[in-house]
């Protein structure tokens, strides 16, 4: 698998997936593109910058120079590189737009004529929409509510669309609620932690009926990096297996990691287009081999220990989401908002 464009590795679950691949024996080398906006940041990938395989590349996906100049030194994208928060999406949807649909074209577009191998379109469930029962299997029709959900499910459309077009060995994975160590603050897990660590109240949407599948980030990795060795290009991969749960049960688990009490709850009115329920089917990732190793209890409390431990992490973002921005140079290798 020789060498590896990764866009967004400097978010949250880029980053994961990053020292994943740095741990790969058959992988020379891994190049993290980034923009560094207010959810990436260098101090995600910390100790991987000790690794002499890792090069880190400040940009932008839409800077087709220098898109075309990435991918033609790699020979596999995985592309993580997104506008992804929601409530941020309905008062920026044209950022959105840009980002998630035109960035997408500028990345295939060079893949189709500088001919990559492999190339994974990182999503989300939230392209299926709500469900009332059921779950979603990867032929489900997709039917987003909010800009974010609409702008990720045109970018998968995109990305098949070159497949079938032109041949691109594109694959699309779909992921649930990920959650972990160093995932921004305006998320609701680590929202809920840091503000129940440092004694402040937290506010539950409606009446916390919300329901989301939660799956630990380094087990959505490992689902990506199997599908970006062994997935059939042309294909869609939806990865979860995580713990399905409301959004007043996640609040009770973290109540008591955190040692805080209901006391600390405000109920407020639900948020616009706050759907009900995901649930997506994953049986065809397992076919590859995918198995979801972390459980929730475990994952979760470990998670809470993350950020009781590393509060210069995370303190920074709290008053300001880009204070943590720090300029690196490395040479080249030889949500008050919630869940979505």
């Amino acid at each position: 698998m020789d060498k590896v464009l990764v866009t967004g590795g400097a978010g949250f679950i880029g980053s994961h997936f990053a020292k994943r691949l740095l741990r790969a024996d058959d992988v020379e080398e891994v190049t993290v593109l980034d923009a560094l906006t207010y959810a990436g940041h260098i101090e995600n990938l910390g100790e991987a910058f000790l690794s002499p395989k890792l090069r880190f590349v400040e940009g932008n996906v839409l800077d087709k120079a220098l898109v075309d100049e990435l991918v033609a030194a790699h020979t596999a994208v995985v592309h993580f590189a997104a506008e992804s928060h929601v409530d941020r999406s309905f008062f920026q949807a044209g950022a959105f737009l840009m980002t998630n649909v035109l960035g997408t074209q500028t990345l295939l577009d060079a893949a189709r004529r500088l001919g990559v191998e492999r190339f994974v379109h990182v999503s989300t469930d939230e392209v299926y929409g709500p469900l009332a029962e059921g779950s979603a299997a990867e032929d489900a029709p997709l039917a987003p509510t909010v800009p974010y959900a609409a702008s990720k499910a045109a970018s998968d459309l995109v990305a098949l669309s070159y497949h079938r077009t032109y041949g691109v060995p594109v694959c699309v994975t779909r992921s649930s609620n990920n959650y972990g160590p160093c995932q921004h603050p305006e998320k609701i897990i680590p929202l809920f932690a840091t503000r129940l660590l440092r004694g402040q109240q937290v506010t539950l949407h409606g009446q916390g009926q919300h329901v989301r599948n939660w799956l630990h980030v380094e087990d959505n990795c490992a689902g990506i990096e199997l599908v970006l060795r062994v997935g059939v290009p042309g294909e869609i991969y939806n990865i979860g297996g995580g713990t399905d749960c409301t959004n007043r049960e996640l609040t009770n688990r973290l109540l008591r990691l955190c040692g805080a009490d209901w006391d600390s709850v405000v109920y407020v009115p639900d948020r616009r287009s706050n759907d009900i329920r995901y649930s997506m089917a994953w049986g065809k990732v397992t076919g590859l081999g995918y198995r979801p190793q972390c459980t929730f209890e475990d994952g979760l409390a470990e998670t809470i220990d993350w950020y009781r431990r590393n509060p210069d992490r995370w303190a920074p973002l709290v008053r300001n989401p880009r204070a943590a921005r720090a300029t690196v140079t490395c040479a080249p290798a030889g949500e008050e908002v919630h869940a979505r």
